[in-house]
């Protein structure tokens, strides 16, 4: 086993971001992104109290519902590791302890995503020019995993696996298994960011598509035991069957599923919601009445987080999507509030169980004045 990468002090030089690390025997392993490259990651070691403490998230960047669409990804970092780069580290991930007071010293580790499938997937296919597609995300997720606890996360104190986007949803998909790779008196949790997608018609018929790439494999079975699989592959039922600590961090409002699940290009030819989706400042009372549905729908189906004692919650109502990787929504003087607590600070509260139950939800758009600062879409 290889010994855990370990800083005694944090590093005084100008900070570069972590580099890329490709997965070792991706081929041999089967663990590979879409086009047959090898899967990567970025991993900054901890350093002082945090050397034994590990955060592992996982990248978002959406779904490729069919196998045209899929083929299309391999020309882009989404698909292949040929077109990554390396990515600065911001938000939770920073290293600056005024920035990032709870987590800063921690390892870690940025798992990129490359499988179109919230690391879930296990399937091969060809495109209509005969080249081969691998939908491997569940064996990228195994591969890297086991390598990472080869490189120190076997000996972690404390471990919490996060994700934004489809990266959140894979947090949930993933959660249990990788609670269950720990001893019991190592403290493992799971934070999704921007990861509790609605089902709603649209996005069913998509996520349908993506069955193709054989995701069942990932889906609880005490669901599936009675319901379809693609409602099981749905947060709202996801979250029943979770065991490990979780905590849910979401806007009310998201901006992605609003954009492109609630009202799609196809079904608004009016320029009133192309403008709505864009800002929602520009959404006229009609239109607001539907997002406030939105809202309302995802408020309920979070219903049973309030009687999971261990769980957490921050509902905000701000226009946005992911907002745990950047310092302006993470932790900052404009950082969105709930309780007069930024996300970081309530995250920490609930990860290291300060003070009472972290359970917020905001009132409805535009109530909260701590949403007027331009948060990352």
């Amino acid at each position: 086993m290889m010994c855990p990468l370990v800083w005694s002090s944090p590093p005084t030089t100008v900070r570069r971001p972590p580099e890329l690390t490709f997965l070792a025997g991706a081929a041999e392993k089967g663990a590979v992104c879409l086009d047959g490259s090898p899967p990567a990651y970025q991993l900054e070691a901890g350093f002082g109290s945090g050397s034994h403490n590990w955060l592992v998230y996982l990248e978002g960047g959406g779904w490729c519902s069919t196998v045209e669409a899929c083929s299309k990804h391999t020309k882009s970092a989404l698909g292949s590791s040929n077109f990554m780069e390396a990515v600065q580290y911001a938000g939770i991930f920073s290293n600056d302890q005024s920035q990032n007071s709870d987590f800063y010293n921690w390892n870690k580790v940025f798992v990129r995503y490359c499988d179109g499938a919230s690391f879930s997937g296990d399937a091969e296919y060809e495109d209509q020019d005969g080249n081969r597609l691998f939908f491997r995300g569940l064996r990228i997720w195994e591969a890297i995993i086991d390598e990472l606890m080869e490189k120190g996360l076997a000996n972690a104190k404390q471990a919490l696996l996060a994700g934004c986007s489809s990266g959140g949803l894979a947090t949930l998909l993933h959660c249990d298994d990788f609670s269950a790779r720990f001893p019991r008196k190592v403290a493992v949790k799971c934070f999704s960011d921007a990861g509790f997608f609605l089902d709603n018609l649209s996005l069913s018929h998509f996520l349908l598509m993506n069955f193709f790439q054989n995701v069942s494999k990932v889906l609880p079975k005490d669901c599936l035991a009675k319901m379809e699989p693609l409602d099981c592959f749905f947060p709202s039922e996801l979250i029943k069957s979770i065991n490990t600590p979780t905590f849910i961090l979401n806007s009310g409002y998201d901006s992605w599923q609003i954009q492109n699940v609630l009202v799609p290009d196809e079904s608004s030819p009016e320029k009133s919601w192309l403008t709505c989706k864009a800002n929602i400042r520009d959404c006229d009372s009609t239109q607001i009445e539907v997002l406030h549905g939105f809202r309302k729908t995802m408020v309920g189906d979070l219903k049973v987080v309030q009687d999971k004692e261990e769980w957490g919650l921050f509902i905000d109502s701000c226009f946005t999507h992911c907002q745990t990787p950047f310092k302006i929504s993470w932790d900052s003087q404009i950082s969105p509030r709930l309780g007069n607590k930024t996300i970081a600070q309530a995250v920490g509260d609930w990860h290291f169980s300060r003070g009472q139950r972290v359970k917020e939800i905001d009132c409805e758009y535009p109530c909260n004045p701590t949403c007027n600062s331009q948060l990352p879409s």
